[in-house]
């Protein structure tokens, strides 16, 4: 019997991947992101595999998929997945973790250099006036000599921690109870056992943390509120880490001095009726659509290693995670751990 692979969130145009599975004789069904829960079920109902990025994979979903024999996240981030219904079913799940690490940290520190110089209040400027003269609402930061807090100091945050740190002079400061003190000193970063300590000593705190349980709204109305009001925030990470309506009102309440943000809790992002509405517009916030991993480089990456863990699955061996993440590494059934 033919193989059939569902491919969701088709709004990113994955053509290696689509072009590799059809060549492979893979009977291959693209759903956009706007797929409801019946529809991918009905989908995934006769799917030896199932690649996703973005949509919610549910119990639902899975319960009715009899031949599935794996889900590929292609991509980072696995929580939009049912852990335990993929386990009760037996159904390994693998993600792709490595493909973009140098992208969206570099993404990250983009943001950092642009919140600092004031790039978008400036381009802005520009475009509606033709020129700007150094008046004191343009004065911008020098990097060097600033501290740095990660949140977070896995492999994309140590990316950033050389760049920021051995690239730009910046004093990098970690926050991360699964990172000991030598890895980070040997990756260039000074540990900070308290979240809170951390928050007050730095001058841009990046968010390179998992989204679970534990890390939901890790930066709230109280953590908000330990950082410098001369702070700004950068999250090229999750959207759920942050409570949105609390930063919002610290920026517009000028609590903090703005942010650079990527990630959202509820994407795409709107003009009106989401927690980070109020944002657009201002000069000292910076909103980019969940693109800081979308470089020419990662999506090669992405596609080919994509296709490696496809190739396993379709040839019933073992799936290889690369992942650390606790969720992963917590499977029984058809992985192989590298």
């Amino acid at each position: 019997m033919r193989a059939k692979a569902v491919r969701t969130d088709s709004e990113l145009e994955c053509p290696r991947i689509d072009a590799g599975l059809r060549a492979r004789g893979v009977e291959l069904e693209t759903l956009p992101e706007s797929v409801t829960e019946e529809q991918l079920a009905m989908a995934v109902a006769d799917a030896d595999l199932l690649l996703m990025c973005y949509t919610p994979i549910t119990a639902r979903v899975l319960d009715g998929a009899l031949r599935l024999r794996g889900i590929v996240k292609y991509g980072v981030g696995v929580d939009a997945i049912d852990f335990a219904a993929a386990a009760r079913r037996r159904i390994p799940v693998v993600n792709i973790p490595e493909y973009a690490e140098e992208s969206v940290a570099e993404g990250a520190f983009a943001l950092i250099i642009a919140l600092a110089r004031k790039l978008g209040a400036l381009h802005a400027q520009m475009e509606t006036a033709g020129w700007a003269w150094p008046t004191p609402c343009w004065l911008g930061l020098d990097l060097a000599g600033k501290t740095i807090g990660l949140v977070g100091v896995g492999r994309i945050g140590r990316s950033l921690a050389r760049m920021t740190g051995a690239g730009f002079r910046m004093r990098v400061l970690g926050f991360d109870p699964y990172v000991d003190a030598a890895q980070m000193l040997a990756a260039g970063v000074e540990k900070v056992e308290k979240l809170d300590d951390l928050l007050g000593r730095a001058d841009f705190v990046s968010l390179h943390a998992v989204l679970n349980a534990e890390t939901r709204h890790l930066i709230g109305p109280t953590q908000l509120g330990r950082m410098k009001p001369s702070a700004f925030l950068i999250n090229v990470s999750r959207g759920a880490l942050v409570d949105e309506a609390a930063l919002a009102g610290a920026i517009v309440a000028g609590r903090i001095a703005g942010a650079g943000l990527d990630v959202f809790s509820r994407e795409p992002l709107a003009k009106d009726g989401h927690p980070l509405s109020a944002l657009f517009g201002r000069p000292n916030v910076i909103l980019t659509p969940h693109l800081t991993f979308y470089t020419r480089e990662a999506m090669d990456r992405l596609e080919e290693e994509t296709l490696q863990r496809c190739d396993e699955l379709l040839a019933g061996k073992p799936v290889v995670v690369k992942s650390k993440d606790p969720r992963l590494r917590a499977q029984t059934t058809g992985v192989v751990f590298a």
